[in-house]
């Protein structure tokens, strides 16, 4: 249990697969302008990784490795997730117009978001097992969450400030983003030592 717990605070914080592995770039800098798109972004990106680690996880070890066809992982991780973003996609139109338009062209993106495959190839790559899995995937969701409400916080107030010419747009965009990812560096080796 306590794994579980490492697992997932070191997901949320310490490898933030957004401010840290620098994954999910595209939705972080695009969809971050205002708090609902980015929160409803992220909903959706937490849904699209559990269901994507979910289905992939068994799918690697019981039917490509044990038949040799491990070097199709990426283009069955990929189908996989488009089709989850897909009935995301379809549910949202549906029950959330709004958040759907809202979202735009970023909610297919999620097809090719390289966080979530990362999340999917990397939970397999350390050799967790499925809970830890399904653990580590709830946690790298809740960092993008994370990332993303924090950064439509920092975006929102840099709206009302007096930004230089020379770095309206997207150079103020960065650096702030720069910025935001060395609040998490403050984090390393603090999980671990609380469960030690």
């Amino acid at each position: 249990m306590t794994n579980l717990i490492i697992i997932l605070l070191s997901a949320i914080f310490i490898n933030n697969y957004v401010l840290s592995k620098f994954l999910g770039i595209c939705p972080f800098l695009g969809v971050s302008k205002k708090f609902n798109s980015a929160f409803g972004m992220s909903l959706a990106v937490i849904f699209v990784m559990l269901i994507a680690t979910a289905v992939t996880w068994p799918m690697q070890r019981y039917l490509l490795d044990p038949n040799q066809l491990g070097y199709l992982q990426t283009i069955v991780f990929i189908l996989v997730i488009a089709a989850v973003v897909q009935l995301v996609e379809i549910v949202l139109k549906r029950y959330l117009p709004s958040l759907h338009k809202a979202l735009g062209v970023y909610l297919p993106l999620i097809t090719t978001n390289c966080a979530v495959l990362g999340v999917t190839i990397l939970n397999l790559d350390q050799g967790y097992s499925f809970a830890e899995s399904i653990v580590n995937s709830l946690g790298s969701g809740l960092g993008f969450m994370l990332a993303m409400i924090m950064f439509s916080g920092v975006r929102s107030t840099m709206e009302g400030s007096d930004i230089p010419a020379s770095f309206k747009g997207l150079p103020i965009t960065l650096v702030a983003a720069a910025i935001t990812s060395l609040s998490f560096l403050g984090f390393g080796g603090v999980i671990e030592n609380l469960f030690a």
